[in-house]
């Protein structure tokens, strides 16, 4: 048994399925009798990750306003939070999918300032397959715009282990051409390939990142004016709607209609989808804790050209209930918000379904200014 809590940040661009990664990584330590406190993190308020988190019984803080590097004093105390609350043995931290340089804004600083009081466990990057072939050239596809492809080269490049997740959407010679792609392009780091969804190769990584620690090396150069810029071209919406009916009504449906709605019209318009995700929760379901795993659907859609996905379904029809919206694509906000505002009012017209928009925000992320950076950490010994 280790002394110290240990700190394992998963990260990975936007649609890499971060977040079913980190449920399964929790519910594998805790079948080992561990106990596992989650962290989460956005720009704004009303994170569908968080309600995710929350609905398969974790113990979870979230930190909104900004990224771990430029909120970390954050996440600290969320880490203090959790720490009194649940006693975790192990902290799962994870960032937001736009961000890069955590190995220098957050590891280091974490393992410099804070060593005596966590292990700090070496970075994993997650990629969609799919998206990661595009932007590597490995398929001639549509992605995105330079400056927000340099985020996720950046991603790749700090990272100490990369995860190709979804291997199921690829043939045996795609994914030979991607690990090799990825091999010869970060040969500083180590690849494994998983299914979260389907639990494929994830033993393999669970076991790397709770027994090994962060390596000391040289953090990577990064432009942080190209970085933001990047950031900035990406739109951010955050909406809480309710929705309610005299008679219950097919919840699910409604959602992947909504989905639909906003990908079509993004997509005529030329606008890529990072990641477009939802939640739908019972009206009275759950406790302070969150909702149980029934009274709580998700739904996903993680390109412009990807068909979306319930990963998690409500048990029977609803009356009533809670959604949380998460667009985050390469398009205007105001865009985003109008084409949000015109598609739940279609849908719900045509379902029946009274709606209400309790929450909403819309804005492209600020500049990134990190709390601390540290160029390099030193090996056990040095200094």
């Amino acid at each position: 048994m280790q002394d110290k809590p240990r700190y394992i940040m998963v990260g990975g661009f936007l649609g890499a399925g971060k977040s079913t990664a980190v449920v399964k990584l929790a519910d594998n330590l805790a079948k080992q009798g561990q106990r596992v406190g989650l962290i989460t993190n956005d720009q704004s308020v009303g994170l569908v990750d968080t309600a995710f988190v929350r609905s398969h019984g974790f113990a979870v803080e979230e930190i909104p306003g900004g990224c771990f590097c430029c909120r970390f004093d954050s996440l600290v105390e969320a880490a203090q939070n959790l720490q009194r609350e649940a006693a975790p043995q192990v902290f799962i931290a994870e960032p937001v999918g736009s961000c890069t340089d955590l190995v220098a804004s957050v590891s280091y600083p974490l393992r410099r300032i804070y060593g005596n009081d966590f292990a700090v466990a070496p970075l994993s990057v997650l990629v969609d397959p799919v998206r990661a072939r595009r932007v590597l050239g490995l398929d001639d596809t549509k992605s995105f715009s330079q400056k927000v492809t340099y985020i996720y080269l950046k991603q790749l490049e700090e990272a100490e282990v990369i995860v190709i997740n979804k291997v199921d959407v690829l043939d045996d010679a795609q994914l030979d051409e991607l690990r090799t792609a990825l091999e010869k392009r970060f040969p500083h780091t180590r690849v494994f390939a998983v299914s979260a969804r389907h639990g494929d190769g994830l033993e393999q990584w669970f076991e790397h990142i709770t027994s090994h620690e962060l390596a000391a090396a040289q953090a990577m150069e990064l432009d942080y004016e190209t970085y933001a810029d990047g950031e900035a071209l990406l739109g951010w919406l955050n909406a809480t709607v309710k929705l309610y009916k005299g008679e219950p009504f097919d919840g699910e449906t409604v959602m992947m209609d909504i989905a639909q709605g906003v990908q079509q019209r993004l997509a005529d318009a030329g606008f890529e989808i990072a990641h477009l995700k939802m939640t739908l929760m019972r009206d009275g379901a759950g406790s302070s804790s969150g909702p149980s795993v029934g009274d709580m659907a998700t739904l996903n859609l993680v390109r412009s050209d990807f068909v979306p996905e319930m990963s998690q379904s409500l048990h029977d029809k609803l009356r009533a209930g809670e959604l949380i919206v998460n667009i985050r694509a390469e398009a205007d906000p105001d865009l985003l918000k109008s084409t949000l505002t015109e598609v739940l009012r279609a849908t719900c017209s045509a379902a029946g379904v009274e709606h209400h928009v309790d929450h909403v925000e819309h804005f492209r992320p600020a500049k990134p200014t990190p709390t601390h950076r540290m160029d390099r950490l030193e090996a056990v010994g040095e200094g």
